[in-house]
Parts: C-alpha cells; sequence; structure tokens
C-alpha cells in the first residue's frame, strides 16, 4: 500500500474559509476518484510556529495509482485552488509494508 501525506500553510487571508473549502473539496475526491483508497483531512489545533494548518493522509494500492490520482482533473483542480490560498506545502509518499521480520 502507497501513503500520501501533504500538510499545508495557509494564507492568514479567510484562511478558516478557505481551510475548510479545500478540506471539503479533497475529501470529495474519494468519490470522483477509484484510485483513491481512503482519505483523511485534518484541521490542526496547535499554534506553534512550526505547525502547518491542514494535512492530507491518503492510500493507494500502487504507486501507478498515485499518479493516476495526481494527473486527475478533479485532483488537479483542487490542486489550482489549493495554490491559490496557500504558502507551502510539504510531502511524503511511502510504501506502507505489512510484512513482519
Amino acid at each position: 500500500m502507497i501513503v500520501h501525506i501533504v500538510m499545508f500553510k495557509f494564507q492568514k487571508e479567510d484562511m478558516a474559509l478557505n481551510i475548510a473549502k479545500v478540506k471539503h473539496k479533497l475529501e470529495k475526491l474519494e468519490q470522483l476518484i477509484p484510485e483513491l483508497k481512503s482519505i483523511e483531512v485534518g484541521v490542526n489545533f496547535d499554534e506553534s510556529d512550526r505547525a502547518f494548518d491542514l494535512s492530507l493522509y491518503s492510500t493507494f494500492e500502487t504507486q501507478e495509482d498515485l499518479e493516476i490520482y495526481a494527473g486527475h482533473e478533479e485532483h488537479l483542480k483542487v490542486v489550482e485552488l489549493i495554490k491559490s490560498v496557500t504558502l507551502e506545502s510539504k510531502v511524503v509518499d511511502y510504501v506502507l509494508d505489512y510484512a513482519s521480520e
């Protein structure tokens, strides 16, 4: 299984509204993109300087499925919105290996 995590730092202007809008649109992607197996979107409550405002945790069966998701037109629409209301983002993609040692 592939795990895709992204964290976003939003612009201060209309922050609460934009966070809610992005959260809603990200969560809807699960219904629109079959390759997206699960998605969890969380709004941060930590007010420290190093905190980001919103995080996305999503899973895919394969790296190819993640690539399909990344290029999907519905995902790209959300990406454009995100770019217009955020200051920065960070991403981590990894293979979740359930094999025991």
